[in-house]
């Protein structure tokens, strides 16, 4: 009875004697400050790992969360005369400078990179920094106020000498710090676990930094369609939330504003039969291609056997625009894409369309070239997929390496968030064919049955996002059209049917937007209003 009666109490006393301490220390910091101009001892967030996990815990959820794992670029050293200075989260005057020599021996020497780091807040502080050329990236930490260096051997080929002579050794800050990016990566890694603790970890992250609201909707959860009055052309468009899909696309979300992370369309053929078409669909091989698939078949697959809780609704076309949609045309054109790879070539560049306005801070092009630069070393062939024949096509060459890339994008006087920000065109042909993620290929359907006339010339789908691709004003807007059975037992009627989900589908900025001449080729996407000028 003593320890049932006592254990309830436990927490209580033991956050307040802790939050008692750290007020004490902190006012007196501050009076040591303020009186005698001296820097504190440390600061309440420094000494976080030595309190009790109850309490450090919650503190470090509110000051850090998983994009703190993101790093900041601050600048790139490439010689004595350089000026870069900066302020860290730790010391908060520091320079860097690049001094080459060849102490090696070597064809194209080496070089040291100084870094002088003053001024820390505490003295129980860190910064922690990652290092980077197109050809490497290493990382050291900085406790001490003095001057640091970091060797570099040995160039590894002419190509790195010139290009760090010219553009320097690039130098990102983990703000966050040591303690603040161990946490964010805790907070990153059960976005992607096919667990309750990671569907919550998402729904959380998108609440903080998108402002979705994940309303509960009423059951039933899943509703029992009559297929009778879905049509071809329908646009169906997901939102998983679990697994490595669903931490996929909650990152995707957040860069883009999209509030679906996937989709399909339906199609029906000579015999009324129903269809999805979808680019995406896993193979026997455990390959994402594109696929034409029975409506039952597809249906089944989402209700039991895909774990990543899909959300899914179903986008009806407007019955003038059904009426343009030529069923033969988008046949053909489905047909003569089942069984190629999905559009992991270009997709990421339907969400760079400006060199500033599509980063959430802390990224930038800078930070995308670094994490290029890592996935180029630890998987080459993963990073040619994704991004060097892309590359290689705005820059009008073949076969080039990312740092073969940067290197010849610096030489022609340009940079690589430039280099980010030209269109793709829909009429490139990659070493597999034509790449088309799940948007792009339904929104190329389209224009192959005729609904982007007279204008479809001068379209290039392949930049459009999801929430690019729901904005069209293509959809039905009266929603006494809608089916009988959509949002059945809902008390919000939606101007869409959602068919499955515990939580209600948002769309922002659904049927909205008329298409127009080179759409979507140079719209910003900056979270969390995702303002976007008019004709961008």
């Amino acid at each position: 009875m003593v320890s049932s009666t006592a254990m309830p109490c436990a927490p209580s006393r033991l956050f307040f004697t802790t939050h008692f301490v750290l007020t004490f220390l902190t006012i007196s910091c501050l009076c040591i400050s303020l009186v005698r101009g001296l820097k504190t001892p440390f600061r309440p967030k420094d000494i976080l790992p030595l309190l009790p996990r109850e309490v450090s815990w919650p503190i470090l959820n509110a000051l850090h969360g998983a994009v703190d794992i993101l790093p900041t670029f601050v600048g790139a050293a490439s010689s004595p005369d350089d000026d870069l200075e900066w302020k860290g989260a730790c010391f908060y005057k520091n320079r860097a400078w690049l001094e080459f020599h060849n102490k090696s021996q070597s064809e194209f020497g080496g070089g040291t990179l100084h870094i002088k780091v003053s001024n820390a807040h505490s003295w129980t502080c860190m910064d922690l920094y990652i290092f980077a050329t197109p050809y490497r990236v290493t990382w050291d930490y900085y406790f001490l106020s003095r001057e640091h260096t970091l060797e570099f051997k040995e160039w590894e080929s002419k190509a790195e000498f010139e290009y760090v002579k010219h553009k320097g050794i690039s130098i990102f800050l983990m703000e966050a710090g040591m303690l603040g990016t161990l946490k964010a990566l805790f907070d990153v890694f059960p976005l992607f676990t096919n667990t309750g603790w990671g569907e919550n970890s998402n729904i959380k992250f998108l609440k903080k930094h998108m402002g979705a609201t994940f309303v509960t909707r009423p059951q039933p959860w899943i509703t029992n369609v009559s297929i009778d009055d879905i049509h071809p052309g329908d646009f169906l468009a997901l939102s998983k939330i679990r697994g490595r899909w669903g931490g996929f696309e909650t990152l995707e979300k957040w860069v883009t504003g999209a509030y679906a992370g996937h989709s399909a369309v339906c199609l029906r053929d000579s015999e009324g039969k129903l269809w999805v078409a979808e680019s995406g669909n896993e193979n026997e091989e455990g390959e994402d291609v594109i696929a034409v698939l029975p409506w039952d078949e597809w249906w089944d697959f989402e209700l039991t056997k895909d774990d990543a809780n899909p959300h899914i609704a179903v986008l009806p076309l407007h019955p003038d625009v059904r009426a343009k949609f030529n069923e033969t045309a988008a046949w053909e054109y489905a047909r003569s894409m089942i069984g190629k790879p999905y559009g992991y070539h270009n997709i990421i560049f339907s969400w760079i369309d400006t060199i500033d306005g599509n980063y959430p801070p802390p990224i930038d092009a800078n930070v995308v070239a670094s994490v290029m630069t890592v996935w180029n070393q630890i998987q080459p062939d993963y990073a040619a997929n994704m991004w060097n024949e892309a590359l290689n096509k705005r820059l009008g060459t073949k076969g080039l390496s990312l740092p073969e890339i940067l290197v010849e994008t610096a030489r022609r006087g340009s940079s690589f968030d430039e280099l980010l920000t030209i269109p793709e065109q829909d009429d490139w042909i990659y070493s597999d064919g034509k790449s088309t993620s799940c948007v792009a290929f339904i929104l190329e359907m389209y224009k192959a049955a005729g609904l982007f006339d007279p204008i479809a010339s001068s379209i290039q789908v392949t930049e459009f996002t999801i929430k690019d691709a729901y904005s069209l004003k293509f959809f039905e807007n009266n929603s006494s059209r809608l089916p009988r059975w959509c949002n059945e037992g809902d008390t919000v009627k939606l101007p869409f049917c959602q068919i499955k989900g515990k939580y209600r589908m948002e769309l922002p900025g659904y049927n909205t937007m008329d298409p127009y001449a080179h759409m979507n080729e140079r719209c910003p996407s900056l979270p969390p209003e995702y303002f976007r000028p008019k004709g961008c």
